[in-house]
């Protein structure tokens, strides 16, 4: 094809320019998805964890609807995975298959801490009793102790009396060791349950502390509080009933969810708990999708095994590991994105000479959402699990697909996003196919900021923080920006009132989940940028 020559330096610059940004987004999430080093493992050669939390459910199967069932076959493909890596299970129910779990326990060697659910529901609490104590006595050559009630007095759902009243109910029934389940906390603050137990069973989880405590400090956390409680309750036995980490999900300050992040904080824990022979139950074997209703994200991720693969998420001999192992696919997508940039950049602005630092505009509008569109998309499906938030997960992508695009576009002609009113039914703006793409995505993305930006302010704890799909969103309508012509006009008053709102969120979140969190400070950028914008808008002529 013969190009003019004018045309000709265009096209070469563009090319080249583009080839740049590839090379900087394939750069970029090779350094990403490098591995991470491992701490050396705790185990001794051919040992295995002590034990593990087993919740049987999978996919959108799920014990909070009634009606559940898993299958014995299931039951038993998971033990066999398990028994390869650990000792011993732990269930906290007699509901949805735990006969099924004991008699699989049994045929693989595995021990059971068997648990039984107490609630505010008395039916249910004496059939828990009832059907415990009679598997006590069927498989007592696979439970090795009964733990009579899981964080009942943190759910605040039975009074402290009754629950000792249980525990010894069930102790003179049963031959195994009797105990009970709760955050460190409750212990301490119901000091008269240690008397009704044969040991002590504290849950600690890091990153769920009212103060969050990051993986690289999560093991030493551990050992102060274990030892706080030990100090407590001298001549009682200390376990830790729940020890994990989420392999994903939302930051908590600086406690960050990844696989590497789960390795550490299980890894080093594990390694404090040989040193001081404290025995630990790691939660959880496999990931539970269904948590995710009660909270959010991160609440599914927390499995230390991955069914998919029969192994476990991470190496428990140490080694290294890949916070994003399919970087590979994530920075093809980002390339290919960055090449829909350049080439509409290209369509829209042939026909007219390109205004000086033209391509490099688009290098600057293109690489980081290019980026960030990989983590995106890798986001989309662990973060919706209802109908409402799949539209708006999709609908965050789109825009962090057309924002590069229709911005890259309007850079080449000159021309920047419509008004609102304009774009709604006013006069005094261009309404063509460019125009509906640019002030319509932008109109989307400030509806779906607000949103996710009040949500955030008013309900966060288990609410996802999308930073990367609305900085990917922003960033290309910054440089659009900076890149065109103020028009004249009045102060567009409903872009004034989304940046009043937009601003006043980001300054509230960003001081409520810390600068530690940087989830959130990037978040609150893009906030910060797309207020800048809005405030700086212009109404269309009446």
């Amino acid at each position: 094809m013969f190009f003019p020559p004018a045309n000709g330096h265009r096209v070469g610059q563009a090319l080249s320019l583009f080839v740049l940004t590839a090379l900087a987004i394939g750069a970029t999430w090779w350094w990403l998805g490098r591995p991470v080093a491992l701490p050396p493992s705790p185990l001794d050669p051919g040992a295995k964890l002590y034990c593990v939390s087993y919740a049987p459910y999978r996919g959108s199967q799920d014990p909070l609807v009634d009606g559940t069932r898993v299958s014995a076959a299931q039951i038993d493909q998971d033990l066999t995975l398990i028994a390869k890596y650990s000792d011993c299970v732990r269930i906290y129910s007699v509901d949805d298959g735990a006969a099924e779990v004991l008699a699989s326990a049994r045929r693989h060697g595995l021990k059971v801490l068997d648990g039984l659910w107490l609630s505010s529901n008395a039916e249910k609490n004496r059939r828990q009793v009832a059907t415990t104590i009679a598997l006590a006595k069927q498989y007592a050559d696979v439970i090795s102790a009964v733990i009579v009630g899981n964080e009942v007095l943190l759910r605040g759902e039975m009074p402290v009396s009754e629950l000792i009243a249980t525990i010894r109910e069930v102790k003179t029934q049963v031959p195994e060791p009797v105990t009970y389940a709760d955050v460190w906390e409750f212990w301490l603050r119901y000091r008269e349950v240690a008397n009704a137990v044969d040991f002590i069973t504290i849950h600690m989880l890091p990153y769920w502390e009212d103060f969050p405590i990051p993986a690289a400090h999560a093991a030493g956390h551990v050992a102060a509080i274990r030892n706080r409680v030990a100090a407590a309750f001298p001549g009682k036995e200390i376990m830790i009933g729940e020890l994990g980490w989420p392999s994903g999900g939302r930051m908590r300050e600086g406690a960050r969810p990844s696989p590497s992040d789960q390795a550490r904080a299980i890894l080093e824990t594990l390694a404090f708990a040989k040193r001081d022979h404290v025995r630990v139950n790691v939660i959880e074997a496999f990931d539970q999708p269904w948590k995710r209703w009660l909270e959010g994200t991160v609440g599914g991720q927390w499995g230390i095994f991955d069914r998919a693969k029969g192994a476990p998420k991470f190496s428990f001999s140490g080694g290294a590991i890949s916070d994003h192992p399919d970087w590979p696919l994530q920075a093809l997508a980002g390339i290919a994105l960055a090449a829909a940039a350049f080439a509409g950049a290209f369509a829209a602005g042939r026909a007219k000479p390109a205004p000086p630092l033209f391509w490099w505009r688009v290098v600057a509008l293109t690489y980081l959402p290019a980026v960030l569109f990989g983590w995106t998309v890798a986001q989309v499906a662990p973060e919706s699990f209802s109908a409402g938030g799949w539209l708006r997960s999709l609908a965050l992508a789109a825009i962090a697909v057309a924002a590069p695009v229709v911005c890259a576009m309007a850079c080449a002609v000159r021309r920047p996003p419509p008004p609102f009113s304009a774009l709604l039914g006013g006069a005094g703006a261009q309404r063509d196919a460019l125009a509906w793409a640019l002030g319509g995505s932008l109109l989307l993305l400030v509806v779906l900021a607000i949103q996710t930006a009040l949500g955030l302010v008013f309900d966060p704890r288990y609410r996802d923080i999308p930073f990367a799909a609305l900085g990917a969103a922003v960033l290309p309508y910054l440089v659009l920006w900076v890149s065109t012509e103020r028009r004249p006009g009045p102060p567009a008053m409903a872009e004034r009132i989304a940046a009043f709102v937009l601003a006043a969120s980001a300054v509230y979140i960003v001081f409520n989940e810390s600068f530690a969190n940087w989830q959130a400070v990037g978040f609150c950028a893009a906030l910060l940028g797309l207020a800048f914008i809005l405030a700086r808008a212009r109404g269309a002529p009446s």
